[in-house]
Order: structure tokens, then C-alpha cells, then sequence
């Protein structure tokens, strides 16, 4: 009997075992499938569309030299260590880390908005505001060099959150390739020669100059716009109301012009001299500016 209780007890302990080893297999394989690697951000096709990347502005417009508007909606990546770039021209620059944590970084390194321009060139395409860094967004500036294939070369970080890239491409290989000048509409390269014969003449400062100039690339959609935009008060708003027929205008100006009578009749009345067509003299002037000889910058050089 004592045999039999001992068989028992030892067929108990054996079983006791193999249920233990089962368990802690079967809560090891679980364990193993948490364990498993995966990424999210842009990596992870079945990441909510809510929770990728999401820029803070809208790209601006494309502008600069025609040739170049055949990048727009292309992408050109680079792989770099852990990171891959991505640069879209016109569009945005990202970032995105090569690994298989949870938690892969994916952020956007700069946005569309504005040329560098220095010495009549494109010297430079900026993105920015990018993602958050610190107190101050990231930004990147786009460099083009001439190369036989379009490619991302080069990613560089100069400075906190500040990044430099440097783009090939066989677009900008010809010594006018990023002039300025030619891409300028004829009314806009005309803004830019009186510019050019008022500084020469001495009429304007050096700073007055680059100030017209800046007037001129942002109106030609190169620069970011930094005029301040003022709001007309509710009263000119109102104003605009009272010509709402033909009749009211019509009155209007009558007494307008009877007004202006009564003033050059006072005026004749105290022998008090009078210009009768100011638009004679300032026709004059325009059209002895338009013909002097411009003898300014036409927007050609011999680049190197």
C-alpha cells in the first residue's frame, strides 16, 4: 500500500511539472508576440491618416526660374546613417528614422516658402516652419549644384534645428540657369531698371535700392510677402455706400467740381498762382526717365 501511495504521489509530481512547463511556454510564446518590433509615424501603413505627419502651413505657390517647375510634385530621398530625408521641391523637406522602435521618429524639417536671392541669383530654396524645436520651428535651406543626375547628395545641420541640403541636378548647369533678372515679368524688369538708373543717378541710397528690390521679388511671388496688411475702418467701408447709384455719384461730383471752381476763383481773386494740369509736368518727368540710357545691371554675368 505504501508502494502504491509513493507511485501515486511521484505520477502527481510528474504531471504537476509538464502542466508547469506548458504554462510558462505558453505565457513565454505570448510575451514573445508583445516583444515583437514594430514602427509607426509614416512607416506604418496602418497608422490612422490622423495621426501621421501634419504640416503646420500650406506650401506657397511655385515661382523662380520655369525650367526648375518641373521638379514640382517629384521627391528625392537620401538614406544617411539611421535617417532618411526626403526632399519634395516646392513642397516640404521630412525626416524619418530607420528603425523598428514603437516610437520611430518622423517629423517634417521645413515647408515651401521663399527663394535666397543675392546678387541677381537664386542662390538658395528655404523650407519652413517645420516641427516644433524648442522655442523655434525647423527650417531648411535647399542648395542646387550642377550634376549630371537629379539626386539628394547631401544633409547637413549647421546649426540647432537649422538643416543644409545640397541638391544635383543638370538643371541648373547653365551659367544663367538662376538669374534672376529673366525670370521677371517685362513690367517688373522695368520697376528693377528705373531702380537701377535711381540709385546710379544718386536719387536713392543704397538700402532705398535693395528696399524696391525686395518690393519687386516679393511681388514676383519669390520672397515671403513682409508688408502689413491694414485694415480700412468701418467709416471708408461705409463711405463706399454712398455712390451706390449713378445719380448720387453723379451729384457728388458736381459738387465737387463746383467746389474746385469756387477755389480757383478765390484763388485768381488774391493773385495766388496755381498749377491748372499737374499732369502735364509729372508725364514729362516719367517720360525723361524712361528715355535716359540704363546703364545698370541687366541681369547677365558670366558665372564661373
Amino acid at each position: 500500500m505504501n508502494c502504491f501511495c509513493k507511485g501515486i504521489y511521484r505520477l502527481l509530481s510528474l504531471w504537476m511539472v509538464c502542466v508547469s512547463i506548458l504554462i510558462n511556454h505558453g505565457f513565454a510564446g505570448k510575451m514573445k508576440i508583445v516583444e515583437e518590433p514594430n514602427t509607426f509615424g509614416l512607416n506604418n501603413p496602418f497608422l490612422a491618416q490622423g495621426s501621421r505627419l501634419q504640416p503646420r502651413v500650406t506650401p506657397y505657390p511655385v515661382s523662380g526660374p520655369a525650367h526648375l517647375h518641373r521638379l514640382a510634385g517629384k521627391c528625392f530621398s537620401l538614406t544617411e546613417s539611421t535617417y532618411k530625408y526626403e526632399f519634395c521641391p516646392f513642397h516640404n523637406v521630412t525626416q524619418h528614422e530607420q528603425s523598428f522602435r514603437w516610437n520611430a521618429y518622423s517629423g517634417i524639417l521645413g515647408i515651401w516658402q521663399e527663394w535666397e536671392i543675392v546678387n541677381n541669383t537664386f542662390t538658395g530654396m528655404w523650407m519652413r516652419d517645420g516641427d516644433a524645436c524648442g522655442a523655434k520651428s525647423r527650417e531648411t535651406k535647399v542648395i542646387f549644384v550642377c550634376s549630371a543626375n537629379s539626386k539628394l547628395a547631401q544633409v547637413s545641420e549647421p546649426s540647432t534645428c537649422i538643416y543644409s541640403l545640397t541638391f544635383e541636378t543638370p538643371l541648373v548647369c547653365h551659367p544663367h540657369s538662376l538669374l534672376v533678372y529673366p525670370t521677371l515679368s517685362e513690367k517688373l524688369q522695368r520697376e528693377w531698371d528705373e531702380a537701377e538708373q535711381a540709385r546710379y543717378d544718386g536719387y536713392i541710397t543704397e538700402q532705398g535700392y535693395n528696399n524696391l528690390l525686395r518690393d519687386i521679388f516679393e511681388d514676383a511671388g519669390f520672397l515671403k510677402s513682409q508688408k502689413v496688411k491694414i485694415k480700412l475702418p468701418e467709416v471708408a467701408a461705409a463711405s463706399t455706400d454712398t455712390h451706390s447709384s449713378l445719380q448720387k455719384c453723379t451729384e457728388d461730383f458736381q459738387k465737387q467740381s463746383d467746389e474746385v471752381e469756387r477755389l480757383r476763383a478765390l484763388l485768381t481773386q488774391h493773385n495766388i498762382p496755381f498749377d491748372s494740369n499737374p499732369n502735364e509736368a509729372k508725364s514729362t518727368v516719367s517720360a525723361t526717365v524712361k528715355d535716359q540710357h540704363l546703364r545698370g545691371d541687366i541681369g547677365l554675368f558670366d558665372q564661373q
